[in-house]
């Protein structure tokens, strides 16, 4: 599947607004085995410390999915900063 030109030129615009990559390993109960832990991973650019992206898709799930949330891991990391980001002056080629 090919990204867009709009939807990598809006992914890139958060970025630069401080977005970064986060990853949660949600860690959940089965309905019908509540013993039993499942895994489920999700990925979003979302904002550090209080990340509403995955709040809000953690709310989601509150409402509408049966496996009870037992914990969520967290990683996140910056994918760029502004201070990267810079216009090239020339570009030349060799032949």
């Amino acid at each position: 599947m090919q990204m867009g030109t709009t939807t990598a030129h809006s992914e890139m615009q958060r970025q630069l607004r401080g977005y970064r990559l986060t990853t949660a390993e949600i860690l959940y109960r089965l309905p019908d085995h509540p013993s039993v832990l499942q895994s489920f991973i999700w990925q979003e650019l979302d904002i550090a410390p209080r990340y509403p992206v995955l709040t809000r898709f953690l709310a989601f799930w509150e409402r509408h999915i049966e496996g009870r949330v037992h914990s969520v891991r967290l990683a996140s990391a910056g994918l760029i900063s502004p201070a990267e980001w810079r216009h090239a002056a020339q570009v030349s080629l060799l032949n």
